[in-house]
This record gives C-alpha cells, structure tokens and sequence, in this order.
C-alpha cells in the first residue's frame, strides 16, 4: 500500500497520548493504525478494537469475541444467520450483523485470520507450549 505525505495539525494532548502508547514504534505508524482502527469503527458500528493475546483485533463490542470468530461459524453453518443466532446464543442480533458488516467490508482481513487459525494443529500447539523434558537426575 503506497503512502502520502500529508501535514496535519494535531493537538498536543492526543500527541502525548500517542508519545505514551506507542512504545518503541514510529508515532507515524501508530497513528496510522489508529486512524485506520477509528475509520473501520466509524463505518462498522458495534465492532471496536482491543489488545488480545493474540495482538490487536476487531471485536464486538461489549464481548470478548473477535469479528473473525463468529464469521467463521457462520461459514461452518453455510450462512445460515438463523443457525447462527443458535450457535452463539450469548450474541444479540445486533452484534451478530455488525461482525457480518464489518466482514463485508473486510473479508480480506477476517478470511486472512480463519486460515491462519485452521493452519494451528495439536502438533504446532504441542511445539510451542510444551515444557522442556527433564534432566535425570
């Protein structure tokens, strides 16, 4: 994706605020991912953004339940926004339509993260969270 240098005015305070979050990251970076965060939530309202353990997703909001896990049970169950509901009962309609939304706007994104989800297997798990073998004694 190509970039343009555009001057801005920014107040002081949201550059502090930036200075505070950004860590050892450029501040034009991490202002670009939060301009680019706070348009995908201006156009798809009811997802939000938050720092998991896996990094910083799309989720609905209210929940703990990122974009991509309720699309890909919406794959498994063939689109099927009835089954859907069943499926994942502690969602209200509204928050199932705004993971929907935020997937039609974004499919690349929210496919991207399915199939790196369906690439982990028991093995891969096993790999990286198993424990050295012990020394004998």
């Amino acid at each position: 994706m190509s970039t343009v240098q555009r001057s801005f005015r920014i107040k002081e305070p949201l550059l502090q605020e930036i200075d505070k979050i950004r860590k050892n990251r450029p501040a034009n970076a991490l202002a670009n991912e939060l301009l680019e965060e706070a348009l995908k939530m201006r156009r798809c309202p009811g997802v939000i953004f938050s720092e998991g353990v896996s990094g910083r997703r799309a989720r609905i909001a209210g929940t703990g339940v990122e974009v991509w896990e309720v699309i890909y049970e919406y794959q498994i169950l063939d689109e099927n926004i009835v089954e859907l509901k069943k499926a994942l009962p502690h969602l209200t309609e509204r928050q199932l339509v705004s993971a929907l939304n935020y997937y039609r706007h974004y499919p690349e994104e929210i496919n991207e993260l399915i199939r790196s989800n369906e690439a982990i297997t028991p093995e891969i798990v096993k790999g990286r969270f198993s424990l050295p073998k012990e020394r004998n004694r």
